[in-house]
């Protein structure tokens, strides 16, 4: 029988260990990349929403939500946003919107074809930024909702669902 607790999650700590040590073997790219604006405030909340709208973390919604207000975000296009529509995003963006759904419904294995038209879209830098952007969230995302399976299970389903 399958558990009602449906939010994607880390299945094993081998595979949050390897996103965790990802992210510490770039941290030095991942920081130049976002200091040189490549992926402004804006862009990088609708990418976090495209990504949240596929993982459904509770945490990661309140945080980035708020983020996106502040870099100016419509509330009708963060409401979009969250429910996986792109209709709202500036047109040079969507590709990069979408790619983001992409990349994480595809568990961060997206198709080599969707990654080359981000590439041939953005260049190989914004697009490796993107990609880092991506990841950072992915562990965010994964790391809340493994939390909440957690409570949900030492709580007999009353807490975390």
């Amino acid at each position: 029988m399958r558990s009602p607790f449906n939010k994607r999650t880390y299945q094993s700590v081998g595979e949050f260990m390897a996103d965790i040590w990802f992210l510490f073997r770039n941290a030095p790219r991942t920081v130049r990349l976002l200091r040189s604006h490549l992926v402004p405030p804006a862009f990088r909340e609708r990418l976090m929403l495209a990504v949240i709208s596929v993982y459904g973390c509770r945490y990661c919604t309140w945080v980035h939500t708020r983020e996106a207000f502040r870099s100016g975000m419509s509330e009708d296009e963060i409401a979009s946003l969250l429910a996986g529509s792109v209709a709202g995003c500036p047109p040079e963006e969507a590709t990069a919107v979408l790619y983001a759904q992409h990349w994480a419904d595809s568990e961060a294995k997206p198709t080599p074809e969707s990654t080359q038209r981000l590439v041939e879209s953005y260049g190989p830098q914004k697009a490796e930024a993107v990609n880092l952007v991506l990841r950072m969230i992915r562990v965010g995302n994964l790391s809340g909702n493994t939390w909440d399976y957690l409570l949900y299970c030492l709580s007999f389903g009353r807490l975390g669902a």
